[in-house]
Order: structure tokens, then sequence, then C-alpha cells
């Protein structure tokens, strides 16, 4: 073991005892079961929407039980750091509504940057050195790689530790030798002598009782002497963190059950209340032949950029998830799905399957019940960060927003749903905007062909329309234009007439009504014809018939 003074003298002379920082984060004045949770980004790609999954658990459990949720920011791995990556999580949190209690800018137990906490992992790292539970270790990748291969070889677990731990048991003076001659280093855990081939078990909140080999490996606790900033590795900073923030329950991916054996040796060896883990199942995709987890690299999908730069509503999102979180969740109502508790012990431990085709149906179901101001307001402003174009449409044409929006939604038992995401509405409600609507220019415009018309019959037909139309408030009377000036054109009165004795009618009352629509909205599938009119108003109508007659 390494004489007290050598220890010291690798580290700050300033740098403060352990009970400094206990003073510092003293333990959280609360009630009796108010769970204390974190979610831990890393900015070392882009959010996933597994992270929004884990971080509203979170959220969820902490508000409910009358704690806290904080989001602290693991960023000691630098060299991986994905520029951008903080914004985006700040863009995905306030999306989703899902903003911590503690973070960046609130809060008492911070920093909640990883890299600002140096000085509280040092004090540490030095803490257990003093005590002989931690070692430094000159180690060269070389050596290393050579453990690794020898160990192979005789089909031994890879790892460092026991006789393969080659610093572990090191002569203080071949350390100082190291030290002396300026060799760079790694700090290591020294596992319990007793641990090696031992198992271990522990309550997760999600899953019960659970067992796996105790830890063997020394691990790499701070990383090597020879960068500007010593940071830790995620292991030994997850513990210090979640012991001075004073965090008592961690929910997090299924991939850190392995991990679990670790931290309760780490938490064991620097003193530290042991905390409960509860470990959710990753979201899956269904691929041919079975299913694999939702991929970062595979699936856009995966991105919680997708959905918000297509524009699905939050709230749908968010119902979406709960429901695979607790599959009772699913069978209610959205807004008593949002108001209801999640609750761990009914966390599947399958991985729940990501379903676009019933997000977006369970998008579109919630957005038919918003009345059409609310609308406006979600496209316009999703459309100021992702649709300039459609954005000032909006601007200039609100009053005719509002009325095209609520063609076929309000007052119907049924409301429209081809709304399934604020991306769809230029497809679904661009034809009301002049701005954003080419009319049909002459009868050989190809919008036309699936009506069946022929060019003279239908120039004709819009333009007689055009000549005596009016603009009708009564429906019927409205559409009964259309019926007396096919009838007069020598239209057959019924598709069915039309079918048996197609050479005796240009069409029927059936490809009269399509004409007149293709030649509104540029498409032989609309809202009610009638309705649109009256969105449209008789300039527009007029505009749009005459072009087709021209």
């Amino acid at each position: 073991m390494l004489d007290r003074a050598v220890i010291d003298a690798l580290f700050p002379a300033d740098l403060p005892e352990p009970e400094h920082w206990e003073r510092r984060y003293p333990a959280r004045q609360l009630d009796d079961g108010a769970k204390v949770t974190r979610f831990g980004p890393s900015p070392t790609g882009f959010v996933h929407i597994g992270g929004i999954y884990a971080a509203m658990i979170n959220r969820e459990v902490s508000t409910r039980s009358g704690g806290v949720y904080l989001v602290r920011v693991e960023d000691t791995d630098q060299a991986r750091e994905v520029e951008g990556a903080l914004a985006q999580f700040a863009r995905a949190f306030e999306y989703f509504d899902l903003h911590p209690d503690e973070g960046d800018d609130r809060g008492d137990y911070g920093p909640y940057h990883q890299s600002q906490r140096e000085s509280i992992y040092l004090t540490y790292v030095r803490h257990l050195l003093r005590q002989g539970k931690a070692y430094l270790c000159f180690a060269t990748k070389d050596e290393l790689a050579d453990i690794s291969a020898r160990q192979q070889a005789t089909k031994l677990p890879t790892g460092y530790y026991g006789k393969w731990a080659i610093w572990r048991d090191a002569d203080p003076a071949d350390v100082a030798a190291k030290l002396a001659d300026g060799a760079p280093y790694v700090v290591r855990f020294r596992v319990p002598d007793d641990a090696v081939g031992q198992r271990v078990r522990f309550t997760d909140a999600i899953r019960g009782e659970l067992e796996h080999e105790a830890n063997r490996n020394d691990t790499v606790i701070l990383k090597s002497s020879d960068t500007a900033l010593r940071l830790p590795t995620y292991h030994f900073a997850h513990a210090v963190d979640d012991h001075l923030m004073r965090v008592n329950l961690v929910i997090r991916a299924e991939e850190w059950i392995s991990s679990v054996p670790l931290h309760q040796q780490l938490f064991a060896a620097l003193d530290f209340e042991p905390i409960t883990y509860a470990h959710i199942a990753p979201l899956m995709k269904q691929i041919p032949g079975g299913k694999r987890k939702l991929s970062k690299r595979k699936d856009v999908e995966a991105g919680v950029d997708f959905y918000i730069e297509a524009g699905y509503p939050a709230r749908a999102i968010l119902y979406y998830l709960r429901g695979l979180a607790n599959g009772r969740l699913a069978e209610v109502p959205l807004d008593e799905a949002l108001a209801a508790p999640i609750h761990l012990d009914q966390c599947g431990v399958a991985g729940p399957l990501v379903d676009l085709v019933k997000l977006e149906d369970i998008s579109a179901d919630h957005i038919a019940t918003l009345s059409s101001t609310e609308v406006y307001d979600a496209v316009h402003t999703w459309a100021t960060q992702y649709d300039h174009e459609l954005a000032s449409v909006l601007d200039a044409e609100r009053d005719l927003a509002l009325r095209a929006i609520s063609v076929e939604r309000e007052g119907v038992d049924n409301p429209r749903k081809d709304l399934r995401k604020w991306s769809d509405f230029r497809g679904a409600y661009g034809f009301f905007f002049p701005q954003l609507f080419t009319p049909l220019t002459g009868p050989d415009d190809d919008r036309l062909t699936p009506v069946g018309l022929t060019p003279e019959v239908a120039t004709t037909f819009a333009g007689d329309f055009a000549e005596s139309y009016q603009q009708l408030d009564d429906q019927p009377e409205w559409f009964n234009q259309i019926r007396e000036l096919a009838t007069k054109l020598g239209f057959a009165p019924s598709p069915k007439d039309f079918k048996k004795n197609p050479d005796a009618y240009p069409g029927s009352i059936r490809e009269a009504s399509q004409l007149v629509r293709v030649a509104l909205t540029g498409s032989t599938r609309s809202p009610d014809l009638h309705a649109i009119t009256q969105a449209l108003g008789p300039d527009e109508v007029l505009r749009r018939l005459r072009a087709l007659a021209s």
C-alpha cells in the first residue's frame, strides 16, 4: 500500500475531504416514501425515444411520491461528445414537458454536469487510495491486450483481476519509480478478495429478486493521468453522484443489470447507503421473424427528433409511451391515462414494441378532439420551426385556416381524422390556400385523369358551372346546381345508368361532382365539397373553375 504522502501528492493540495462534500450535500428533508430519481443523458449521440420513455417514468415516480426528479448530464466521455447533443436534450425535454425539478438552472445539489464535478470525484478517489481500496495501474495498452489474448487462449474470463491484475499488489517502490518517470496511470478499484467466484442477490423494483455473479474486475475508476481534466469512469461517477445528490431510486435500462454487482461493491467501499434499482425493458421493433431493440443506427424512429420534426403531438406520444410502460393505461382515454400513475411493478420485463401505425392512430384520435383554434396554434408553432412557407401562409390567412380546419370537424359526431401529425397539414389542407394550391390550367392537367371525362366535356362543364354558379348556404340546394347542369349537358342521372349504357352519356352525376372536386382541390378525395366552397369563398371557387375552363 502506498504511503499517504505519496498518494496525497497526486492530488491538489486544497482538495477537500469527504466530510466537506457530505456537509455541502446534506440528506434531503423529504417525507417517508419520497423517491429521488434521476435521468442521466450522455451527449455522445442523439436522444433515443427510449430516453424519453425512461425520463417520463423517472419523473412520474418521483412526482407521485412527493420526491425529486433531477437531470444530470453524464459527460465524462468527452472524446465522444457530439456537438449539438445538449441542445437536443433541451429541445426534447421542452417538447415533452419533462422539465426536471433540478438540473442546469435550478437545484442545490449541482453542478449537474459531471464534467464540472472533478474535485468531488478526486476527493473520493483519494479516499479509496488512502484506504487501500484502490490502486495505481501503469499497464499499457499492449500489456492489456496481451493479458486478454492469454485469457482467451486458455478459455478464462477476460478482464483485469486476480493474478492478471499486474499492478494490484505492486511493490510501492515500483510504483514510486513509475511516478518518478512520469508514466501515465489510471486508478483502479480493488475488488474485495472474497468477491471472486461469489454470487450476489439484489431486489429490482421491477423484476424482483435477481442473482448475478459478483464483479471480479478491478475496474478503472479514474481515467489516465495524462489528460488535463481528471474525470472518472461512469461507474464511479454514478456511485458518488447518486450518493451526494441523495438519489434513492435509479430507474434505468436493463443493459445495466450486469453492472449492479460492481455498483454495490463501490457503494460498500465508499461507505455509502445502498440504493434501489429498477431496470426497464428496452423498446423493441418488429422485424421479419421476430423483434430486436430499437436501434439508433438502424431505425429513424429511434431518434426523438424524428417525432418532433414530423410534428407528432407530445401528449399523444406520452400517452402511447405510458401504455407501453403499464398496459392498463393503453385501455383508458388519453386524459385519464396521462393523469393516472405509472406503477413500477406493472412494468413488463419483455421489451414493448414501438408500432408507428398504432401511434399514428392514437395521434389522429387525439387531434380529432382538439378545437380548430388548438389545431391552428399547434400547426403554426410546428411550421414556424419546420415549414417556414406554411407558417407565413398561416400568418396571412388565419381566418381561412380556421374555416378550413373546421370543415367536418366542428359540430359533427365523427370529426375528420386526416391529421396524424402536424406535418400532414400541408397535404391535407394545403389546397385551401391560394398560395399553396396550383389551379388546374386546362383539361390536360394530370390531376383530371381519374375523373374520366373528355377534355372538351371537362372544360365545357367547368365553364358553364362558373357562369351560373351561386354560393348557396344550403348544401342540397348548392349541390343541385351540379345536378341541373349535368342533366342539361346530357350526363346520366346515376352511376348505375351510366354503367348500363356508357356510350349514351359523357358521364354520370358522379363524374360531374368529381370534376368540380378536382377543380377545387386537385384531388378526387377531399372533405365535403359544399363545406369546402364555404371555406374558400365564391371568388376563389370561381377563380379555380375558370382556370380549368380556360
